[in-house]
């Protein structure tokens, strides 16, 4: 089960940002208040072990898996961990996307091509993308996480914070345990997302499957069942085994910003009427689809035309730069080229203060953010496409230090 370790400082940066969107919406509660609300911690143990047994968990499993688990500050310090600086479009995709794992991937592909067809005949998802999410998730099979997996579970079950989603995860751990499809000591994130594919407990729970029949759930040593279980996620989540995940596009001079956007669907038609041309400047597909448009790094950046399978690939992962990095990874592995629009050289990186800085000054200019929390959401990004027009700039509505700047020109004049 070890494995040669590459690129780690992305894969765990990858790994942050996938637990911090997948669980936005999640109640949390200070660090002050999780200290003083916890239980003891043996007691609370003992009672999480009784009901893991009470579900019909093997005892002694649940008893050797919990043995001498006590938190592990690490994992706190993880949780707690806000980033410095936003991760930009063009940095991103630096990380994700080299020649090497291009390269890599291709050989795999080949390499995997009769199982690969084998899945896609039954799940109906393209082996390219199979392979795009292994790069992604652990640099295929390069780096699984070095978290004992049950250690970090009950240490973010019982720190309170986000205690009801982990206690959840934390059982479905003891679950997969008691019916033999991992091991008690397996290491993973520190959130608990596992194997070649990253999984979270719950989604291993309900969506790994034992496609070889050797009566084993597996997703560290036997790619049927890793590739079958990505495969058999996306399917029930909502693939299209006969679309793609979107294309880069041209947009026409003058094109209306606010039309850009995940919930602004038209049919290829309909874009095609308004200019929208594929990144080449041949017409669009004349294909009986809807589409929507994505522009990750602004109007100086490329952008996109995203289809069905790229909302099915915010279910694994909610960040659009993570979907748009599997899509264009994919199309690479078979030999598309690269992006024909590159993301701009001059996107720097906004620290948390800047963001809250302007807000903050956004608002006190009449464009209301909601607050200046540092967070980059629909309010703050309405804002800036609000200010944007007053001043006569394109109104993509993206987040730069070129607009904190502005703004602060605009306040000192």
């Amino acid at each position: 089960m070890k494995k040669k370790i590459h690129d780690r400082g992305f894969l765990k940066a990858i790994s942050a940002i996938t637990l911090v969107i997948g669980m936005a919406g999640l109640p949390c509660t200070s660090r002050a208040a999780s200290e003083e609300t916890a239980p003891p911690f043996d007691t609370w143990l003992s009672e999480l072990q009784a009901e893991a047994v009470s579900r019909g968990f093997d005892a002694a499993i649940v008893s050797s898996a919990l043995a001498g688990v006590s938190p592990i500050e690490r994992v706190i310090e993880l949780d707690r961990r806000q980033p410095e600086f936003t991760l930009t479009f063009r940095k991103y995709l630096d990380g994700a996307i080299s020649e090497k794992r291009v390269k890599r991937g291709r050989e795999l592909l080949v390499e995997h091509k009769v199982l690969l067809d084998q899945v896609a005949t039954k799940y109906g998802v393209q082996p390219r993308f199979l392979i795009a999410f292994w790069g992604l998730e652990t640099n295929f099979g390069g780096y699984f996480g070095a978290f004992p997996v049950a250690g970090s579970l009950v240490t973010l079950a019982h720190d309170r914070r986000r205690a009801k989603f982990f206690r959840e995860q934390l059982l479905a751990a003891l679950d997969i345990m008691s019916r033999g499809d991992m091991p008690i000591d397996v290491k993973g994130s520190w959130a608990g997302a596992m194997g070649n594919f990253q999984f979270i407990p719950t989604t291993y729970r309900d969506f790994a499957i034992d496609f070889d029949g050797d009566g084993k759930r597996d997703l560290w040593n036997n790619m049927k069942d890793g590739f079958g279980s990505a495969a058999n996620y996306l399917s029930r989540s909502g693939w299209d085994r006969n679309g793609t995940w979107g294309r880069e596009i041209r947009l026409p001079d003058g094109f209306d910003f606010a039309l850009a956007g995940l919930d602004r669907n038209r049919t290829l038609a309909e874009w095609q009427a308004l200019g929208v041309r594929r990144a080449d400047g041949r017409d669009l597909p004349e294909a009986d689809i809807e589409g929507a448009i994505v522009i990750p790094s602004g109007h100086k950046g490329p952008s996109f035309m995203v289809y069905t399978n790229f909302h099915t690939i915010l279910k694994w992962n909610r960040s659009i730069f993570y979907a748009i990095a599997i899509g264009h990874l994919a199309d690479r592995i078979i030999g598309q080229g690269g992006l024909l629009t590159p993301p701009p050289v001059s996107d720097v990186p906004m620290s948390r203060a800047d963001v809250k800085e302007m807000q903050t000054r956004l608002t006190s200019s009449g464009f209301d953010t909601g607050g200046s929390d540092g967070v980059i959401g629909r309010m703050t990004r309405d804002a800036i496409r609000s200010f944007q027009k007053s001043v006569g700039l394109p109104p993509d509505a993206y987040p730069s230090m070129d607009i904190l700047k502005r703004l602060r020109g605009s306040v000192e004049n």
